[in-house]
């Protein structure tokens, strides 16, 4: 037994010493990965992480003040300034919900995370497609038939598996963000888990912990579902050829076209989906068919060949085609969107993943997936003896005709989504992030303000802008917001064109631009943010049963959480981009990539919103990035 006096690390070297080695096979591993078992190394690495704070109320009003600045009339400001002296008062209602929420932090691991998977996912009733699943689009492969389709599918497969090992075994390396260890929650929620609609609030399962945990995936090809056992009896996985073999066997036995797409029901509004949901699961084979997605590892959807076009547009298509299938004709039907990790193959090359994104952030996705790229570069097919391998299980869904036009529904609204994304996966080629490196500038931050200004060139103003900054060197933690738009980024927007003002002048402008973002970025990941802060008082007032303060009410705080620009920086090491749907009606989702010399960005839009324009954004957006690159350059020559 270890004492309850011992630290965390201590605690650690007593587990270490005491972990049985566990004999495993050697599987070729990309990474070396520890073949020994460490139970509870997961643990006592996690109880050594800080508490997320509550930051101090007076420097949250004075920072919520500040970054209104850049985005509100002064008029609106001076009103606004009024409600925040008033809440913020001594004796007054800040402190006491500041009370309450210092006393949450207190009881809990983390005041926060709860709350969070509720209000930004759970409670959350729009469909997860498009609104709020994350894609990632990899590289077009080298293939167009379905023998390269299977082949690279099977690489996959066991690929995931590797990394599930390390996962299971506990010696999955810890992160760091500097000198700081990062909580590796996220790592050990993405497998074998499921968002399950509710009338009200969804829910999420995850089967990892239980007694039995599930040895097989989902296969989906044609509409129709699989399960497919990756194990063998003696608890090691199949091999490359051997789940090469159960998946020609899935092939083979679903050619026909014209199932009813069960799976295109995960699409639809939340409270709609619910309702058929458990109207879909009365039946006793459905609700067996239901469960087995469910619990299955992950799922891996065998897309159709799409229409093709143009190697320009080719990125965008592969785009749209992970964040929603395409349409009802093509492979919407050929997923469970409600499934954490779905990988997609299609049978003309085109790849990537789609995930439900209330138990993770991209970090951890992308960093299985550079992972699974390295494994499947590395991994041969080798010819694995035959073991007869049994037929893989074909999931029967009895449909009635009230499902069907639940079916029908969900295809009409479906489609509706499809036309509305507006979506451009641009390569910005004339340099990468070691340009801003080599000026001693944050990568990050330099992006962020080119955004900026491609915005401010096109509407003529600033906007609330999002960025999520990860709360990970905190236990449990998630994501806070970097707000981008500040006074000094609009300092910079606004003289950039002002033919008035010399070169010198707008360098040291963006240099401050610049620093300002990396100022906010350390604020937040150190968990002093505004943000989230205000939701957890705002949530405090409702928990409390008071009325909501003024200051939630006041329209200076809809226009704060109104992110016309919703943004996401996913570095990862593979040379792929993450996308996603737009969080405002007229606003546009931005993620990007930077690798060493170009960038790769997803930029959408809805085509319903006359103002905003995917292709018109990311044409500004290649301007301001080479404008400041210029801008720099002449600056330094004038200096010689």
């Amino acid at each position: 037994r270890i004492s309850g006096s011992a630290s965390p690390g201590e605690k650690m070297v007593l587990l270490l010493r005491m972990a049985k080695p566990v004999i495993l096979r050697s599987l070729g591993l990309v990474k070396p990965v520890s073949l020994t078992k460490i139970p509870g190394r997961y643990l006592a690495h996690q109880e050594g992480l800080p508490h997320l704070p509550v930051p101090p109320l007076k420097q949250t009003l004075e920072r919520y003040l500040l970054a209104l600045k850049p985005i509100i009339s002064q008029e609106e400001w001076n009103h606004t300034q009024e409600l925040v002296q008033e809440f913020g008062k001594p004796g007054g209602v800040g402190e006491r919900l500041q009370k309450g929420l210092e006393r949450r932090a207190r009881k809990t691991e983390n005041w926060l995370s709860d709350w969070w998977l509720q209000t930004a996912y759970l409670d959350y009733r729009m469909p997860v497609v498009v609104h709020s699943s994350p894609g990632v689009v990899l590289p077009k492969l080298q293939f167009d038939d379905c023998q390269g389709q299977l082949r690279y599918a099977a690489k996959l497969i066991a690929g995931v598996l590797d990394f599930k090992t390390i996962i299971d075994n506990e010696t999955l390396p810890v992160e760091y963000l500097g000198e700081k260890p990062l909580c590796m929650n996220q790592y050990y929620q993405i497998l074998s888990s499921c968002r399950i609609p509710g009338a009200k609030r969804d829910s999420v399962v995850n089967y990892t912990r239980v007694k039995n945990p599930p040895t097989h995936i989902t296969v989906v090809h044609n509409l129709q579902f699989f399960q497919l056992d990756v194990y063998n009896s003696d608890g090691s996985p199949l091999t490359v050829d051997q789940i090469y073999s159960q998946l020609e066997k899935i092939w083979n036995s679903s050619l026909q076209t014209n199932k009813e797409p069960v799976g295109m029901l995960t699409s639809q509004h939340r409270n709609t989906w619910a309702v058929a949901y458990n109207n879909l699961i009365k039946d006793k084979t459905n609700k067996e068919s239901v469960r087995t997605i469910q619990k299955s590892i992950f799922t891996v959807c065998l897309d159709a060949p799409m229409p093709r076009v143009s190697d320009e547009l080719y990125k965008s298509r592969v785009a749209a085609q992970i964040l929603h299938g395409g349409g009802s004709r093509w492979n919407s039907g050929n997923r469970w969107f409600d499934k954490t990790l779905q990988f997609i193959i299609g049978e003309d090359g085109s790849c990537g993943l789609i995930y439900e994104h209330s138990p993770a952030e991209g970090p951890p996705i992308v960093s299985l997936l550079d992972h699974i790229v390295e494994y499947t570069k590395k991994c041969e097919m080798v010819r694995s003896p035959m073991i007869p391998l049994s037929m893989p299980k074909k999931l029967r869904f009895n449909i009635t005709p009230e499902i069907k036009q639940d079916i029908e529904k969900a295809k009409q609204n479906l489609n509706i989504m499809v036309h509305d994304l507006d979506i451009k996966v641009m390569v910005f080629d004339l340099y990468g992030k070691n340009f801003p490196k080599s000026q001693m500038m944050s990568p990050d931050a330099f992006i962020q303000v080119a955004l900026q200004l491609a915005y401010f060139r096109i509407y003529k103003c600033s906007c609330a802008t999002y960025e999520s900054a990860s709360l990970r060197m905190f236990r449990l933690g998630r994501t806070d917001t970097i707000r981008s738009a500040s006074v000094s980024s609009l300092a910079f927007v606004q003289a950039v064109d002002d033919t008035t003002k010399a070169n010198t002048e707008k360098v040291e402008l963006l240099r401050d631009a610049v620093k300002a973002h990396r100022a906010y970025t350390d604020m937040a990941i150190r968990g002093h943010a505004i943000d989230r802060h205000l939701l957890g008082l705002k949530l405090q007032s409702i928990e409390d049963l008071v009325s909501i303060p003024e200051i939630f009410m006041d329209t200076s705080y809809a226009v704060a959480m109104h992110f016309n620009l919703s943004t996401s920086q996913v570095p990862a090491k593979t040379d792929c981009v993450m996308c996603f749907g737009p969080v405002v009606p007229d606003g546009y989702g931005v993620c990007y990539n930077a690798m060493d010399d170009h960038i790769n960005f997803a930029i959408s839009a809805y085509n319903s919103c006359a103002d905003t324009n995917a292709a018109r954004l990311a044409h500004y957006l290649e301007n301001a990035l080479q404008d400041m690159h210029s801008l720099i350059l002449q600056s330094q020559k004038s200096k010689l």
